[in-house]
C-alpha cells in the first residue's frame, strides 16, 4: 500500500459547539471534534498525534513561545489530517484564521 500525502495550506472554520474545551484548562487551544473545509463538514474521530512547535522570542529575548499546535487526526470517513492552531494570527486580515489544514494522507492500492 502506497501513501500519498497532499498539501492544502488552507483555514478551516471550527464548529464552535464541537470544541474540546478540557484542553483549554491546559493553555492548549479547544480542537475542534467538527469542521468546514470547502463547504463540506469533517468530524474528528481520533487523535492520531500530537505536538507543539516552539519558536524564540521576535523582540531579541532567549525565550522561546509555542507558535503552533499540531494535531494528526482521522476523520469518522477515516481519512487522515494534519491540522494546527496558530498561536498569533498572520495578519490582521487573517486574524480570524487560526485553524488550517495542512495535508492529507492517503493511503493508496499498490498495483
Amino acid at each position: 500500500m502506497e501513501v500519498n500525502k497532499h498539501f492544502i495550506g488552507e483555514p478551516i472554520e471550527p464548529v464552535i459547539e464541537s470544541m474540546d474545551t478540557r484542553r483549554m484548562a491546559t493553555g492548549e487551544p479547544g480542537l475542534p471534534m467538527r469542521f468546514r473545509w470547502r463547504g463540506e463538514e469533517h468530524e474528528i474521530a481520533a487523535v492520531l498525534e500530537q505536538r507543539r512547535q516552539t519558536g524564540r522570542c521576535t523582540s531579541g529575548s532567549d525565550e522561546q513561545y509555542v507558535r503552533k499546535h499540531w494535531y494528526r487526526v482521522r476523520t469518522a470517513a477515516g481519512v487522515e489530517m494534519k491540522l494546527y492552531f496558530e498561536r498569533q494570527a498572520r495578519s490582521a486580515r487573517e486574524r480570524t484564521a487560526r485553524w488550517w489544514l495542512h495535508s492529507i494522507v492517503r493511503a493508496e492500492a499498490g498495483e
